[in-house]
């Protein structure tokens, strides 16, 4: 079992990579499939005050030449029910206000993920001009979840030279009953491996989940000196917004959440309904292809997902080189979905399957290496171990084989495009064999007293499908701003109606009227 291949649920964020071809912009990054909260004892809050009261040590920050940002720890409990045991650090970057006259407060940020660091999309959204009015009125917060980038201990759980063979393996395909053993024994071991690479590896994989990453945002928010939290959640990120405003109504001064989790969909049914929105995605860039005299599947729209199967599925027997690489059959599907996340990539993707034809999978290795968080240097940054340890404690066990090949089957029969690539066998069931329990459960969100929040839905979105989005402004009592559109979200992205909408929103708590629509 390859563990590499998550069903196009984890990050695409397209980075520069070896590929000397202009690159996508970057994408906020998926959910994981199964919404969370907690279900477990709530903290004592008087114990916890050492945490909420600490000042931030703010000072320069690492890898950073822009002296306009400031970074520091943020301490919190390894275990929030035991204050009094170990501590780990959540790193968090700053960009103040740029007029401190008009400051409001503090902006935090996460880009989506499990993995995504807050830290690096802070940065970049900060120095973005379509955010240009938000820097002037906020302090522009980023930090990086437990396990993540800059926050200590980081979870690891394979080496590169462990991740490129892992990615160059297509195993997926032996559905026997041996093949299945093989899968489940390799999830045994690739776990052990996070629990022993890991500092405090049992404890931190026990406590590494939105349910604690939650707890770790209202910390943040008190350490900033914020009264109440003013928070900006991509993809996964409105899943910690949507938990936050469960656990912490009181607090919350304004939620915008874009590209949302369905709080009430469980594993196999969001993914199902996910594979069937990046079928959509793939249809509508088969539209925009064919349309144009270049287009490397060909000039009929109807006929994409033959055309794209015919060229990829040769690469399970014969890979094609890719520089000192090789694109696998998995790595072209993976590059594949990686650019369905952002119009902006799609040229970038019939480049991509045009230079395949030639007998070259360069471009589609850079696809999939962005997607892994892949650098050019070849170094990951870890987001799909994080992406597995968080979902495997956010997301009740599937063991019932019934129900996982009732899932695959019902997946590939609304994602064709996808056939023997996605998703693998571990997708559903390599939470089985994790050895932390999970901490939270599929339920509809209570949010009594909670101030509307703003959902934003895009209705070709492929990784969160736009029904997420109508469900989660219902069940928060919220405000729903629909964009008419196929990507994965679209706030700050430079839309002028969604962009001023969401403006108004934050600054002022002005919602969009109902049923107000984008395009």
């Amino acid at each position: 079992m390859s563990l590499r291949r998550v069903p196009v649920v984890l990050a695409a964020v397209l980075v520069a990579s070896c590929t000397t071809q202009q690159q996508p912009q970057p994408a906020p990054s998926a959910p994981p499939p199964t919404p969370t909260t907690s279900a477990s004892p709530t903290p004592d809050p008087k114990a916890l005050e050492k945490f909420t009261a600490q000042k931030l040590a703010w000072g320069q920050c690492a890898g950073f030449t822009d002296k306009a940002f400031d970074c520091a720890k943020l301490t919190v409990p390894l275990d929030y029910l035991k204050p009094d045991g170990e501590t780990i650090s959540i790193g968090v970057l700053r960009h103040k206000a740029k007029k401190a006259d008009q400051r409001i407060g503090s902006l935090v940020i996460n880009p989506g993920g499990p993995g995504g660091s807050g830290v690096s999309a802070a940065a970049r959204i900060a120095k973005s001009r379509p955010a240009a009015t938000l820097a002037t009125r906020f302090d522009i917060v980023g930090f990086d979840p437990r396990g993540v980038g800059t926050s200590e201990p980081k979870l690891v759980c394979l080496t590169d030279a462990e991740r490129d063979a892992d990615r160059a393996e297509d195993s997926e395909s032996d559905t026997t009953s041996g093949g299945i053993a093989k899968q489940l024994a390799d999830a045994k071991a690739y776990a052990a491996k996070c629990v022993e690479r890991t500092k405090h590896g049992q404890e931190m994989l026990a406590n590494i989940g939105t349910r604690d990453v939650v707890r770790d945002l209202d910390v943040l928010r008190s350490a900033l000196g914020d009264e109440k939290l003013t928070y900006l959640g991509f993809s996964y990120g409105t899943q910690i917004g949507t938990a936050y405003a469960e656990a912490y109504p009181d607090k919350v001064r304004a939620l915008l959440l874009d590209g949302a989790v369905d709080p009430e969909l469980d594993t196999a049914e969001s993914l199902v309904t996910q594979m069937a929105g990046f079928q959509n995605t793939f249809a509508e860039f088969g539209k925009w292809c064919a349309a144009r005299q270049d287009c490397a599947l060909g000039r009929d729209a109807g006929a994409m997902t033959k055309a794209f199967q015919d060229l990829v599925r040769p690469l399970i027997t014969r890979p094609a080189p890719a520089g000192n690489r090789e694109l696998s059959f998995e790595d072209a599907i993976t590059g594949t979905s990686a650019a369905l996340y952002s119009q902006d990539a799609w040229k970038f993707l019939n480049d991509g399957f045009a230079e395949l034809k030639r007998g070259s999978g360069k471009t589609l290795v850079a696809l999939a290496d962005s997607y892994y968080g892949r650098e050019p240097d070849g170094r990951y940054t870890g987001i799909l171990d994080v992406y597995f340890a968080v979902r495997c404690v956010d997301s009740a066990r599937i063991t019932d084989r019934r129900v996982i090949d009732g899932a695959h089957e019902r997946m590939y029969q609304g994602a064709p495009f996808l056939t023997g690539g996605t998703p693998d066998m571990s997708e559903l069931d390599i939470c089985s064999v994790w050895p932390a329990p999970a901490t939270s459960e599929v339920h509809k969100p209570d949010v009594e007293g909670l101030p509307r929040p703003l959902v934003i839905s895009t209705t070709d979105d492929p990784a969160t499908p736009y029904a997420s989005g109508v469900n989660l402004a219902r069940d928060l009592k919220g405000a729903l701003l629909t964009f008419e559109g196929a990507q994965h979200t679209v706030f700050l992205d430079g839309n002028e109606c969604v962009d001023g909408a969401g403006f108004a929103y934050l600054i002022d708590g002005k919602l969009p009227a109902p049923d107000t629509r984008c395009t």
